[in-house]
């Protein structure tokens, strides 16, 4: 059970980037993935969710509209589409993978981090 986060870097605000999330994982239709973000001095927080089966989604509040999740099951990739960033932004981005009962907001709860992927946002 792998996963690998790419596609951080440095911009600029109003930029955008993607970032991507290899998913090696046995029955992962079972899973539900998620992109997770710390920034330096605060807790990780959620940032955006889907159901691998179903592709439905879920984002937090703070980036509804600006972000949008996907996947590509046939390549086994996750991603993160993050537009007209902010340097609130910038944070490590991981992804996770969970299944089983679970709260998709709660970062304890995932069974399964990518090493994670540092997006910084200057103004």
């Amino acid at each position: 059970v792998q996963l690998q986060a790419s596609g951080g870097g440095s911009v600029q605000a109003e930029s955008s980037l993607r970032l991507s999330c290899a998913v090696s994982i046995r029955t992962w239709n079972n899973y539900f993935m998620a992109w997770f973000r710390q920034a330096p001095g605060k807790e990780r927080e959620f940032v955006a969710g889907i159901k691998w089966n179903t592709g439905i989604t879920y984002y937090a509040d703070s980036v509804k509209g600006q972000f949008t999740i996907s996947r590509d099951h046939a390549n086994n990739m996750m991603y993160l589409q993050m537009n007209s960033l902010k340097p609130e932004d910038t944070a490590v981005y991981f992804c996770a993978a969970v299944t089983g009962r679970y709260n998709y907001q709660k970062a304890s709860d995932y069974d399964v981090w990518g090493q994670g992927t540092l997006v910084t946002v200057s103004s």
